[in-house]
């Protein structure tokens, strides 16, 4: 008990005494956190607190190695295990410290999770049993990796993604580390004890310093590292004693930020963003838009969390199923304050969901249409082709109407228009366009310096805005792509009659324009080609 309590209170007035010469450090490089739309601190603040939680929590571990009691060899027994555990720790501290100073992409740090989270699984650190009741044991195989990888690389993001308010984070991990001493100590686990009354210690030095109005941050450094030591510590008590309660005790100690965390991927996800951008929309923005005090939002999910944390306890006095009940009932609690706070709106993400499908399916639909049309204008070699494939493929992506301008070589103005059948749409669901009918640029262009016409065609049309601006717009570029692509001087009957006068240099584009022979309506056109000797 001696070497516990010493453990606890070497590593918090070790962090205590340590913060102010950080704080000074941080200011000597300006080293501060950034200021944006998304940050509730109105000044500079420095933000590489984890240094002090990281020396904290290691310069009372590794003393532990040495001791000539019980907890020291246990310590030395496990002395692999540790060494990779804390070493994967050590190093996401330096890459999240690192992003502090000179800012990283996600996709690196999210790729240096991976590499720490996967080390430590080599090392014999995964989830590979869980005993659910006396009668029901679920062993994972091969799948222990993945399960593991996906835990500490959610729980490691979790921890850094609700490090949004003073002294929000290091306080829920605060209460994580207290549950799982709590844990540890009731299935006889001493490593697990000194390491969590370590990072707890620290977190209390770092509180004094980090609470509202903070001083200073933990910053990546500090939250990466919290979160991969609570990830790591947690699979190792479970790996000891293989029962559920071992990782649903920190489940639901840091409940709300792993839902926080999933809700936010979610919500991303049916924006159509990035799962790596930022927003504004987490928990804790949530009760400061509700008008609560930055102070009390804290408070607010420190209870949160001690309430389900703390009836979370009984599951190590529960047997068989009964555990399973009981973190269900913690989890549907949680959801019932995520979807008071409102971040959790049903209707919101049903709805979501399915104008997800219906654009996926729309887009599917486009380019099936997209497809077909290219054959029909890779297969057009006159004007008469061209026309109708132009036609089918307005009607297939609902456009109203075309209109195309011509000018024979006579001088005489034609205009092909088209109507796709059945009613007329309202003025206000279409738009008018106009597109440049041109082909692409050709090293043998038989057209001087290879420049387009300054008289150059224009087809007119409109869209109907059936669902949304997006898929319209959708549509109107697979179009466009067509028109571009296969403009009127690639068609063989233009070609051929180029080559006939390609040897006059001041060749008129307009000598080669068709003219209409026939056209009534919205019938078949017949059209053929004139060229002026």
């Amino acid at each position: 008990m001696k070497t516990y309590l010493l453990v606890y209170l070497g590593s918090a007035i070790l962090v205590t005494g340590l913060m102010p010469v950080i704080i000074f450090i941080a200011k000597s490089l300006n080293i501060y956190d950034d200021l944006n739309v998304r940050k509730v601190h109105t000044s500079a603040i420095p933000r590489i607190g984890g240094v002090a939680i990281v020396v904290g929590m290691m310069g009372l571990v590794i003393p532990v190695l040495l001791l000539n009691n019980v907890i020291g060899q246990a310590f030395r027994a496990e002395q692999g295990k540790l060494i990779a555990l804390l070493g994967a720790a050590v190093f996401m501290f330096l890459v999240g410290l690192l992003d502090d100073i000179c800012h990283l992409r996600v996709r690196t740090k999210l790729l240096a999770q991976i590499v720490a989270a996967a080390t430590i699984c080599g090392f014999g650190i995964r989830i590979e049993t869980l005993v659910l009741a006396d009668w029901f044991t679920i062993d994972f195989g091969w799948y222990s990796w993945p399960i593991t990888l996906l835990w500490i690389v959610g729980v490691t993001n979790a921890v850094n993604l609700i490090d949004g308010l003073d002294g929000l984070a290091a306080g829920i991990s605060a209460i994580t580390c207290a549950v799982l001493v709590c844990f540890s100590w009731y299935v006889g686990q001493p490593i697990m004890t000194v390491l969590m009354l370590a990072l707890l210690g620290s977190l209390t030095g770092f509180l004094f310093y980090n609470f509202y109005p903070a001083r200073i941050f933990m910053g990546d450094g500090g939250s990466l590292f919290l979160g991969f030591v609570l990830a790591g510590a947690s699979v190792l008590c479970t790996t000891k004693s293989a029962m559920l309660v071992g990782l649903a005790l920190p489940t639901l100690a840091l409940g709300i930020p792993i839902f926080d965390t999933f809700f936010t991927i979610l919500r991303r996800f049916l924006e159509r963003r990035s799962i790596f951008s930022p927003d504004r929309s987490h928990f804790h923005h949530r009760l400061l838009d509700m008008g609560i005090h930055h102070r009390h939002a804290v408070i607010i999910i420190y209870m949160v969390t001690l309430l389900t944390a703390g009836l979370g306890m009984f599951m190590m006095a529960t047997r068989n199923i009964g555990t399973v009940f009981l973190f269900g009932g913690l989890v549907g609690l949680l959801m019932v304050v995520f979807r008071l706070v409102g971040v959790v709106r049903l209707r919101e993400v049903m709805a979501g969901i399915r104008r997800k499908i219906l654009m996926a399916r729309r887009a599917k639909e486009q380019k099936r249409d997209f497809e077909t049309a290219r054959i029909l204008m890779r297969q057009a070699s006159s004007m008469e082709q061209w026309w109708r494939a132009v036609r089918d493929t307005a009607e297939q992506m609902d456009i109203a109407w075309l209109s195309l301008p011509l000018k024979n070589a006579e001088g005489v103005d034609h205009t092909l228009r088209w109507r796709r059948p059945g009613p007329e749409p309202a003025p206000d669901q279409l738009i008018d366009i106009t597109l440049p009918v041109r082909q692409k640029k050709r090293k043998n262009s038989a057209l001087p310096g290879d420049q387009e016409p300054e008289n150059g065609l224009r087809l007119s049309l409109a869209l109907e805005v059936d669902q949304s601006l997006e898929v319209a717009s959708g549509r109107l570029a697979l179009f466009s792509r067509l028109i571009d692509e296969y403009g009127l001087e690639d068609l063989p009957s233009i070609r051929r009659a180029r080559d006939v006068k390609k040897e006059n240099a001041g060749l008129d584009i307009n000598n080669y324009i068709p003219s209409i022979a026939g056209y009534t309506g919205d019938d078949y056109v017949k059209l053929k080609y004139n060229h002026r000797d």
